[in-house]
């Protein structure tokens, strides 16, 4: 049977302390032992079932992570107090002193900014690479590198990694794959495609009311494990610990992601024809322009489509900023970074969530002053949401209005 990423978190069932619905928050940040020897063994990593302290586990963040893993199909999942505590617990996990890392040129800036900027004071070098090309990728490896690092779908310019492909590359160098599954919960599982360990940011779609920030790490067991080891565990020593309230209110909206990301990725879908057919420069994976629509094809789980997210041109930084002032006014959606809300979020990323990376760079892996990363909404008319859109574009002279052309 063909694996479904949402009925793992379906099959999975909790109950709460007294019989609730939803399991109960363990809102404490110590735990008791009945026995010195019990609480010895547990600092040893000797015990299953115990509950040490809440930076290394607690019950609500194991419910969490296990829903997750479920979802992914991995054995384990660690979940983080952030995206990014869960991106650098990997990276300091598999790295040390003169490591180096082979990863995608097209990452979140925050990623970019800690593998460029903060990674070398530790002596972690990286080589930043077009994805797409396995051939060049695979002449960026050293006998020094640790680890292959990129999105499955790229902030922001929508790259499609061949997961199968890097997979096939890292075995052959003995090296684990690393995929930030960030933009494409239910889309893609890169564990099934080959990837060895899959990360997420909470704080998007898989939570998807923008009320909190969180990250997951999904792996083997032992690599989780690791990561939460008293002694040299990454995710352990540098505290990146997720609440407990939190983990519960991320279960709960969990629940819903599958019906969440049809509709982000249908209206993604209708919006991108639309805007496409009227001329204007748009990148969404769903489109048979993009460059990595048979890619995404070949891997992607059908049913929940090419994702929320996509990106239009409009030529300038003062029309990007212009149209997005405009759509928030006429109740478009918010200019505001992240994604997966329900209302569409709009930016313009070489400004904002790209801004880390240099001027330079950004030309030359085609990140344009006049791109507007949109995380589509759930609205429920979207050809309303289009025609209101398309008008709010004829009066800043974007595009030129219907009956104009008609005319013409």
């Amino acid at each position: 049977m063909k694996f479904n990423p949402a009925d793992g978190i379906q099959d999975l069932q909790y109950f709460g302390e007294f019989g609730g619905v939803n399991p109960s928050i363990s809102d404490s940040s110590t735990y008791t032992f009945l026995s010195a020897k019990t609480m010895f063994d547990t600092f040893e990593g000797n015990t299953e079932g115990c509950y040490l302290y809440s930076r290394h586990s607690s019950p609500s963040n194991l419910y969490l992570g296990e829903a997750l893993a479920a979802m992914e199909g991995t054995e384990s999942a660690n979940v983080t107090a952030s995206g990014m505590g869960a991106i650098t617990a990997v990276i300091m996990q598999l790295c040390g002193a003169g490591d180096h890392v082979v990863s995608s040129r097209t990452i979140y800036g925050g990623t970019y900014a800690f593998l460029k900027n903060f990674a070398p004071k530790l002596n972690i070098s990286t080589s930043f690479v077009d994805i797409t090309k396995l051939d060049v990728v695979e002449a960026a490896i050293t006998e020094n590198t640790k680890m292959i690092y990129c999105e499955a779908v790229s902030n922001p310019l929508l790259e499609i990694a061949d997961i199968k492909g890097l997979a096939a590359l890292a075995k052959k160098h003995n090296l684990p794959l690393v995929v930030d599954n960030t933009f494409s919960p239910l889309n893609i599982a890169p564990a099934k495609l080959g990837a060895d360990v899959v990360i997420h940011s909470l704080t998007k779609f898989i939570n998807g009311s923008s009320d909190c920030v969180g990250g997951v790490v999904c792996g083997t067991t032992d690599f989780c494990l690791s990561l939460k080891d008293v002694n040299d565990g990454a995710a352990m020593l540098l505290g990146s610990t997720m609440d407990s309230v939190r983990a519960s209110s991320i279960l709960k909206n969990l629940r819903t992601l599958h019906i969440r990301i049809k509709k982000h990725s249908e209206n993604a879908q209708y919006l991108s024809e639309q805007f496409e057919k009227d001329g204007l420069r748009v990148v969404y994976p769903g489109l048979a322009s993009h460059p990595g629509h048979e890619t995404l094809k070949d891997q992607m789980n059908d049913e929940y489509g090419f994702g929320g997210m996509m990106t239009v041109d409009v030529g300038s930084l003062d029309k990007a900023n212009a149209l997005m002032e405009l759509m928030q006014e006429r109740n478009l959606g918010y200019l505001a970074v992240s994604l997966g809300f329900y209302k569409t979020l709009f930016s313009a990323p070489g400004t904002s969530t790209s801004s880390e990376i240099p001027e330079d760079e950004q030309k030359e892996m085609g990140l344009t002053d006049g791109l507007i990363r949109f995380s589509i909404g759930l609205d429920n008319d979207i050809k309303r949401t289009y025609s209101m859109m398309r008008t709010c574009m004829e009066e800043l002279g974007i595009l030129t209005p219907k009956d104009e052309l008609s005319f013409v």
